[in-house]
């Protein structure tokens, strides 16, 4: 099926969409930033900070599949959240000051499931707008719609992240099988200063 321009967000220098469906809908970006804030976030952010890499190669969770599939377009592949936020907005900061001119951003929220299932979790919406928001507090604000929208959502819940997240459903399933902890971490806004880059078929810190 063919993807509507209109959907694309070209005009803006920072997109969001969701899932594999949202790579492909989006225009092209150099830099494309990863979100799953229950999931691929925190897996990547926990192999970063014992100083291992993530090998992606042969996972065909959902999330390493948006990852390779964006590597593939030869972007700047970036994975952030709530925990990382500020330092993945500093990253590409600098990595747009390396390419001297304004770069084009694409934050991709996994979300839960895949195709017709995809669901559009709480959890990710919050660690994507906690990605835009640092964004924009570096001057880097030209967002799209859907973007904007999602960078003012989390400024406004901000205060309520904890509650939000072991509220959730992913929160709670994972609480259920005694991950209440890990989704306490996960809330932990820019308790991490790590970015995890994919680097060919690990994804690993800088």
């Amino acid at each position: 099926m063919p993807i509507d321009p209109a959907l694309s967000q070209s005009d803006y220098q920072v997109r969001l969409d969701w899932g594999m469906p949202g790579l492909r809908r989006l225009a092209p970006a150099p830099v494309i930033v990863v979100v799953q804030t229950l999931g691929l976030t925190a897996h990547a952010l926990s192999a970063a900070e014992n100083a291992a890499g993530w090998e992606i190669a042969g996972d065909d969770d959902a999330a390493a599949a948006l990852v390779r599939a964006a590597g593939a377009t030869g972007a700047h592949v970036v994975v952030g959240g709530l925990r990382n936020a500020a330092a993945v907005a500093a990253h590409v900061l600098e990595v747009q000051r390396s390419r001297g001119e304004r770069t084009g951003i694409s934050v991709l929220a996994v979300g839960q499931g895949e195709g017709a299932d995809l669901r559009f979790s709480v959890e990710d919406s919050l660690g994507a707008g906690a990605v835009i928001a640092a964004l924009g507090d570096l001057g880097i604000d030209h967002a799209s719609p859907d973007a904007a929208v999602a960078g003012e959502g989390y400024r406004a819940l901000a205060g309520a992240v904890r509650h939000l997240l072991t509220a959730s459903g992913t929160g709670r399933a994972l609480a259920a099988d005694g991950g209440r902890d890990a989704v306490l971490a996960a809330a932990a806004r820019d308790a991490a200063s790590v970015v995890p880059v994919l680097r060919g078929e690990v994804v690993t810190a800088i």
